[in-house]
């Protein structure tokens, strides 16, 4: 059973998306939503945390969230996969469940 788990806080503010990743299983997903969009940047504090956490684990990034914070797409780690919010809405239907940290 795979669970979609979604992080809408900064990883510079909130522990949320360190904790979602050591208790991430393999087949799941996180979906980095509103300032989570933050801990895909690639070259922050964080990229090697969040690399190291993506062994078995898909990670994304919902596109308008990222555009709607000025950041620029080239600036998102390459193992990260960006999705607009039909791509959310697949991600929801092709779990067995989800879970939002905060």
């Amino acid at each position: 059973m795979s669970t979609l788990h979604t992080v809408n806080k900064s990883p510079f503010g909130n522990g949320a998306l360190q904790s979602c990743l050591k208790h991430c299983k393999p087949g799941d997903a996180v979906l980095l939503i509103e300032d989570g969009v933050y801990g895909a940047i690639a070259g922050s504090a964080l990229a090697a945390e969040v690399r190291a956490g993506l062994s078995d684990v898909a990670l994304y990034v919902l596109e308008g969230d990222v555009k709607a914070r000025g950041i620029d797409a080239g600036k998102i780690l390459g193992e990260v996969k960006s999705v607009g919010y039909g791509g959310f809405v697949d991600l929801v239907t092709s779990h067995d469940r989800t879970q939002a940290w905060l």
